[in-house]
């Protein structure tokens, strides 16, 4: 992938935004992070027209889960995007996006073992790393212009 500095930067402010949204949110205590969550859900419940219900624990949780693994898709998508940017190897590029992700999913843990309210969970780091190599998986997959030929990241040779 072509590495320009406008692309780099656009990347890597990108990536300091994922990065403050996931690890803000772990820094969130349990009250809050309930909230915004019950907030999040009314407006999906708004947005798609179903009337509020009495707050269901089961409904949040769910979507807490789902927040895991969309906000690591795209965190996945950014670390892939800059590494295939520095590296010029693929299998490289790919390895360490997923591991730097995989060690951003582990941080967003360890910071809840000092938030009132909230800890860690394995579970959370499997969501998220699976969300992770979907967003990586995406990336690759993404059909990219060289030379007038299109081909996928994983079919270039850079």
């Amino acid at each position: 992938m072509k590495r320009t500095r406008l692309r780099l930067a656009i990347c890597l402010g990108l990536l300091a935004l994922m990065l403050a949204f996931i690890w803000g949110n772990s820094l969130l205590d349990a009250g809050a992070s309930r909230g915004f969550s019950d907030w999040i859900r009314a407006i999906l419940r708004q947005l798609l027209g179903k009337k509020p219900t009495g707050g269901s624990e089961e409904g949040s949780h769910l979507l807490r889960k789902i927040a895991h693994f969309t906000e690591f898709c795209c965190l996945g998508l950014c670390l892939a995007w800059l590494m295939h940017m520095l590296r010029s190897r693929i299998p490289e590029a790919i390895l360490l996006a997923v591991v730097s992700g995989v060690a951003v999913a582990c941080i967003d843990e360890c910071i809840q073992l000092f938030i009132p309210g909230r800890g860690p969970g394995v579970v959370d780091v499997l969501i998220d790393s699976a969300g992770l190599l979907l967003g990586v998986a995406l990336l690759s997959a993404i059909p990219m212009r060289k030379h007038g030929k299109t081909k996928s990241l994983e079919e270039q040779k850079l």
